[in-house]
C-alpha cells in the first residue's frame, strides 16, 4: 500500500434481531389480512393516499426525485417535476398492493382481465424455442407482474433479486412471488447458477437500472453518465444470447397492465462493435429509457440512479477545487448535487 495511505474501513454489516425480525414479519401479516379485507381497488386507492403521505413528509426522496427529473427533464415546468414526483411516489406505495393481489386475483382463465400486450410476440417465440434468453426492465410501476405472469404461462422464468434482511418477511415474499412458476434466486450465487440456467434453455430476468458503483459501466441515461451493471452485457456475450428489454405500465389507477417489449437485441449485432460490452450496455440502457419517457410518473425517481460519478468527472472536481485552493479565490467547481447529477458550484476561499 502506498505510503500516507489509509485502509478503508469497512462498514460492519447491521445484526438483526431475530425477535424484532419475527415481531415485525408477524405485523406484516396481520396488516395483509386486514388489507385483503377490501378490493384491490380500494387498496390501490388507500395506496395513492399513502404516496401522497410519503412525498409530503420524506424530504430526501422527495428533494433527489425533484433533483433527478429537473436534471432528465429539463424543459420542463416546476409544476410538471412536482406532479410527476408526487406520482411517482404512488406507484410505489400501489406496487405493495399489486403484489399481494396479484396471486389472489390473476389466473389462467381470467389473465385478460388484468393485462394487455404490446409488441411481445417475437419475444414470447424466443423463450419457447428455450435456447436461452436475457429479460432486462427497470424499477418501473409493476415490475413484479412481469416474472408472475411468465410463470403463470408455463414460461421457465429465473428472476435475480436481492433478498430481503429480515429472513421471515424474505420467506413470506419469495412465496408470493413464486406461487405461480417463476423461480428467485439470490443476487449472490447467481453466477455460479448461470451456466446451467443458460444450458437448459431458461429465461433470466434483471432489473437493470439501478447504481453499480465505481465497477460500473458509464453510459447515457437521460443525457447523463449513469454507472450500470456489466453482469448482463457479460452474460449476453459469454452465452451469445439475445437481450429482450420491457415492461409493465399500469393503465389508469386500476389494477390493470399494459406489458411491452421495447426493443430485442440479438448477438448479431454486437458482433462487429470495437467495444460490444459497452455497446449493449447503452443500447439495454437506451431502452429502458425509451419507456420510461413515456409514462414517467410511474419510474422510481427517488433511486440514487446517478449517484456515482465517472472517474474524469470527479478527477476535474478535485483540479478544480485544488486550483482554487492555490490561488485562494472562489472559482467554479464541479460537484454533485443531491441525485449525483453534475453541477456547477462556487467554491470560496476562507
Amino acid at each position: 500500500m502506498a505510503d500516507g495511505q489509509t485502509p478503508r474501513k469497512r462498514k460492519k454489516k447491521k445484526k438483526h434481531n431475530p425477535v424484532l425480525d419475527w415481531l415485525l414479519y408477524v405485523a406484516v401479516r396481520v396488516l395483509v389480512m386486514f388489507l385483503y379485507l377490501f378490493d384491490v381497488e380500494t387498496n390501490l386507492r388507500f395506496a395513492c393516499f399513502l404516496g401522497r403521505l410519503l412525498w409530503k413528509h420524506y424530504h430526501r426522496g422527495r428533494q433527489r426525485a425533484l433533483d433527478n427529473l429537473r436534471a432528465s427533464f429539463p424543459e420542463k415546468s416546476e409544476a410538471w417535476i412536482h406532479q410527476t414526483g408526487r406520482r411517482s411516489f404512488e406507484h410505489v406505495v400501489m406496487l405493495t398492493i399489486d403484489v399481494l393481489f396479484t396471486p389472489r386475483l390473476v389466473k389462467k382463465y381470467n389473465w385478460r382481465e388484468y393485462s394487455r400486450y404490446r409488441n411481445a410476440e417475437h419475444a414470447k417465440w424466443l423463450m419457447q424455442e428455450r435456447r436461452g434468453l436475457l429479460m432486462v426492465t427497470g424499477h418501473y410501476s409493476n415490475f413484479e407482474i412481469i416474472g408472475y405472469l411468465m410463470g403463470l404461462f408455463g414460461f421457465d422464468l429465473y428472476s435475480i433479486a436481492r433478498p430481503l434482511d429480515n429472513k421471515y418477511l424474505n420467506r413470506f415474499l419469495y412465496g408470493v412471488r413464486e406461487r405461480r412458476g417463476q423461480k428467485i434466486i439470490d443476487k449472490k450465487g447467481a453466477a455460479r447458477l448461470m451456466p446451467r440456467i443458460t444450458a437448459q434453455g431458461s429465461t433470466l430476468g434483471f432489473i437493470a437500472d439501478q447504481d453499480s458503483g465505481k465497477k460500473g459501466i458509464f453510459v447515457d441515461f437521460f443525457g447523463r453518465q449513469a454507472s450500470t451493471y456489466k453482469s448482463i452485457g457479460l452474460v449476453a456475450l459469454s452465452y451469445n444470447l439475445p437481450i429482450v428489454i420491457g415492461y409493465s405500465r399500469r393503465v389508469g389507477n386500476r389494477f390493470f397492465f399494459e406489458l411491452g417489449v421495447t426493443r430485442i437485441i440479438f448477438p448479431h449485432e454486437w458482433a462487429d462493435k470495437d467495444d460490444p460490452l459497452r455497446w449493449v450496455t447503452a443500447e439495454y440502457t437506451e431502452a429502458i429509457e425509451t419507456f420510461v419517457r413515456e409514462d414517467p410518473t410511474q419510474y422510481w425517481w427517488l433511486h440514487r440512479r446517478w449517484k456515482t460519478r465517472p472517474k474524469e468527472e470527479r478527477r476535474r472536481a478535485e483540479r478544480a477545487a485544488v486550483l482554487a485552493d492555490s490561488k485562494g479565490r472562489a472559482v467554479p467547481v464541479a460537484g454533485l448535487d443531491a441525485s449525483g447529477t453534475s453541477v456547477s458550484t462556487t467554491q470560496a476561499s476562507c
